[in-house]
């Protein structure tokens, strides 16, 4: 049977090493088309739970499907990654390259685009954020601000099914916000969104759901 939902966790467990434990028995959907935004207090787990999803840690029980298929080992992980374009918290966990244009590069090249491909997919990506005079910039000299526009753009590189969004305007202006609520609105795309910024979530989604003890529960509509 074909599944609704593109993101399936039927009684997640898991614990950090030393045993603090984060979830136990948490289950979750994320259905087709979604534009769904995650909330919870500092320290609930909505990072952890992002990370779960995308296979970079493993849960201690409990079973993932994504895209309708069970993910178990690292290469199933792998496969759906491809398809999920992923914003880290943190830009620098992401951008690695010696320039922008490399950084927004790798992700298609690694896909097996040719190189005139990726090359047209990186001027689409630096257009599409108002970012051409970044494209030769050296990446880690760049703002926490810059960092975080160009590391939504190597996620936006992997022409993905869905985007998981970690705090993406975290560091970012006003005119950089409207960028990317601009982008998210545009894109087409189903996406979830982890953040703490009220007015962006209210811009952005169409539904919430709270995390709060190992269990998501869902929110009123702004």
């Amino acid at each position: 049977m074909v599944s609704d939902n593109l993101i399936e966790l039927k009684e997640i467990s898991f614990s950090y090493p030393g045993g603090r434990k984060i979830f136990e028995d948490l289950s979750f959907n994320f259905p087709k088309g979604a534009k769904l935004g995650l909330i919870g207090a500092n320290g609930s787990g909505k990072t952890t739970l992002l990370h779960l999803i995308m296979g970079l840690i493993q849960r201690s029980k409990g079973e993932i499907r994504l895209f309708g298929e069970p993910c178990e080992k690292e290469s199933e992980f792998r496969k759906a990654r491809l398809k999920i374009g992923f914003v880290f918290q943190d830009a620098n966990d992401q951008l690695f390259c010696p320039t922008v244009k490399d950084d927004i590069a790798f992700g298609p090249l690694n896909m097996g685009r040719s190189q005139k491909e990726t090359d047209k997919i990186v001027e689409e990506t630096l257009e599409l954020l108002n970012l051409m005079d970044f494209r030769d910039r050296v990446t880690y000299a760049l703002s926490d601000g810059e960092k975080k526009l160009i590391s939504i753009g190597t996620a936006l590189a992997m022409l993905p099914e869905m985007l998981i969004l970690d705090e993406p305007t975290t560091c970012l202006d006003e005119n950089a916000v409207e960028r990317v609520v601009q982008v998210l609105t545009d894109c087409n795309l189903p996406y979830l969104v982890v953040t703490h910024d009220k007015q962006f979530l209210e811009r952005v989604v169409t539904s919430r759901v709270k995390l709060d003890n190992s269990t998501i529960t869902r929110m009123p509509a702004y």
